[in-house]
């Protein structure tokens, strides 16, 4: 009787509005530039929305993460199940029934859970989904470069506040598809061409990181890798084939993704997915390949909460990961950066590698009471992930030594404090670089980003079947990287040890070990008197610009071999 007393009383709460709370009022909600209004959504369409459901023993959960990622300790390499997650981190008896009564009492329908529990997606009529959540207002948007269409509410929403204890926020309201800060840049102007290259090619690449021929996969081992797109948009297999026809003659490689997770639509490619998926696979050559695709979703799912509702669901998964997603860490709320940060630390557990692009707006520029700051983007910040910054060659033709990309993102996080593991590397730099920035303008005691730094600038991608060169980004830097290390995967599969996993504390221990130092260039920042639109320089060992470094394959290979 009293469990029946409580639940109506959640009811009359959703009704009524009062003793509710915001769990996200920190959310940016301004619509972003080029996405536009079309009015109120009709009351009888559905909708899907996520609930993130309070997980628990966050801080065993954090203390496993360290053991199985430190070299140093007994459980290295002791990787968590998915099973062995959810036992952990699954939501209380008390919040699954709280919740799911309280869902059931508003006429939600086909509620879908996941292995781990903490995530729940259910389907309502908008009518209902605004008395559940009173105070929002769905509407229908189109915008973006492929004019998607969402759902999303201008307003904010509120839960009762019964539920505070249980729910950490309803994903599908506010946030927007992200865009793609990917660009094509003109080409440097060159006299002569004797011992030229024009522009980045997996050849390029190989050369410049001393891959051989034999540096492939065996196609043997159960070994595999994977790419996540969010931007409403696909690669092409016609692409991919032609792109290893014009460029992948000198080493094995493989002419087709093995598994697409999602949907991929029949339009044109996206230079975006285009390159994501050719650059891994001519990079990690000849090793299976995954792809998660965000078309084809529906109009109310967030394109990233999905991809890490799909990582909670499926338990064989590819060791790799590499993501071209960010957003500013001050856009989104607290509630959700603080979980989306906890999914990446159970992915972590399970000894999943996820490389992170740093983003193409180097430290970032934003205006606060009045003064610039630099401008942290999220993942890239989060302690959980490996995030690849962006270099160019010093003589653009020659395959040479590397400087700073003027736009590879880097900073310091405003969310997330220093890691342990980065301690003593971020401490030197702090104290030893010359050209340091005011300290007003970024959070010194912050996590540091990047980690490590592949070339971002002047790549050749096939898309729609057609060549297109000087594509730059770090959403290129990073593909490259995870492909060098699902090679090194493969050499450790292949010798009886487990996979990479979350690698930050490895690479921290090591001091860069394996990997070619980039010591000059500054990269991008505020444009005011103060610092002149320079934001942070590289130096010797790690630095806020490129991390500790590009990779130096056969090194890099005999640092993180054994054990």
């Amino acid at each position: 009787m009293g469990l029946q007393a409580c639940l109506l009383g959640l009811f009359a709460l959703i009704l009524s509005g009062k003793c509710s709370y915001s769990p996200e009022p920190d959310q940016r909600r301004t619509l972003p530039p080029g996405w536009v209004s079309l009015g109120r959504a009709d009351p009888e369409e559905e909708l899907s929305l996520t609930f993130a459901l309070r997980q628990q023993n966050l801080e065993r959960l954090s203390e496993l993460v360290q053991a199985v990622s430190d070299p140093n300790s007994p459980q290295y390499g002791k990787y968590l199940t998915l099973e062995n997650v959810a036992d952990l981190v699954r939501p209380s008896p008390l919040t699954l029934h709280t919740v799911q009564k309280w869902l059931l009492a508003a006429g939600a329908q086909k509620c879908h859970s996941v292995i781990t529990q903490d995530f729940l997606t259910c389907w309502l009529s908008i009518r209902q989904a605004e008395l559940l959540l009173p105070g929002a207002e769905f509407h229908h948007y189109v915008g973006g470069p492929t004019e998607t269409h969402v759902v999303r509410s201008p307003r904010p929403y509120q839960l009762p506040q019964a539920l505070a204890p249980h729910v950490d926020f309803v994903g599908g309201l506010h946030r927007f598809p992200p865009t793609s800060s990917l660009r094509q840049r003109p080409e440097p102007q060159v006299t002569g061409t004797v011992g030229l290259h024009l522009g980045v090619t997996p050849s390029v690449i190989r050369k410049r990181y001393n891959l051989t021929s034999q540096d492939v996969g065996s196609g043997t081992s159960n070994n595999s890798q994977a790419c996540a797109q969010f931007l409403e948009q696909y690669f092409h297999d016609s692409d991919l084939a032609q792109f290893m026809r014009l460029f992948g003659g000198n080493f094995a490689h493989q002419a087709s993704v093995t598994r697409v997770v999602g949907q991929q639509g029949r339009g044109r490619a996206g230079i975006e997915a285009s390159l994501d998926v050719q650059y891994l696979m001519s990079a990690g050559a000849n090793i299976s390949t995954w792809v998660y695709s965000s078309p084809g979703r529906h109009e109310g799912q967030e394109p990233f909460l999905q991809w890490l509702i799909l990582l909670s669901n499926e338990s064989a998964l590819p060791h790799v990961h590499t993501v071209s997603y960010g957003d500013e860490e001050d856009s989104l709320s607290s509630a959700y950066i603080q979980r989306v940060n906890t999914e990446l630390m159970k992915a972590a557990a399970r000894g999943l590698t996820l490389l992170f692009a740093s983003g193409d707006s180097g430290a970032g520029c934003w205006s606060v009471s009045g003064r610039h700051q630099f401008r942290p983007t999220f993942p890239a910040s989060s302690p959980y992930v490996t995030t690849v910054g962006g270099t160019s060659f010093q003589e653009p033709f020659l395959i040479t030594n590397e400087i700073v990309d003027y736009i590879s993102g880097g900073g310091f996080s405003n969310v997330f404090p220093r890691p342990s593991y980065q301690e003593e590397a971020v401490a030197k730099f702090l104290s030893s670089s010359p050209h340091l920035p005011p300290s007003a303008y970024f959070n010194a005691s912050g996590r540091a980003y990047p980690d490590v730094a592949a070339l971002s600038d002047g790549y050749w991608v096939v898309s729609n079947r057609v060549p297109i060169p000087w594509v730059s980004g770090t959403s290129a830097s990073t593909p490259v990287f995870g492909g060098l290390l699902s090679l090194i995967n493969e050499h450790r599969i292949l010798s009886g040890r487990p996979p990479l996993g979350f690698l930050n504390p490895r690479l921290y221990q090591q001091h860069g070990a394996g990997l070619f130092d980039v010591t000059h260039g500054c990269h991008a920042s505020c444009l005011d008197e103060e610092v002149e639109g320079q934001g942070f320089c590289s130096g010797p060992g790690w630095d806020p610009v490129t991390g500790w470094g590009t990779p130096n394959f056969p090194a890099l290979l005999k640092t993180l071999l054994n054990p």
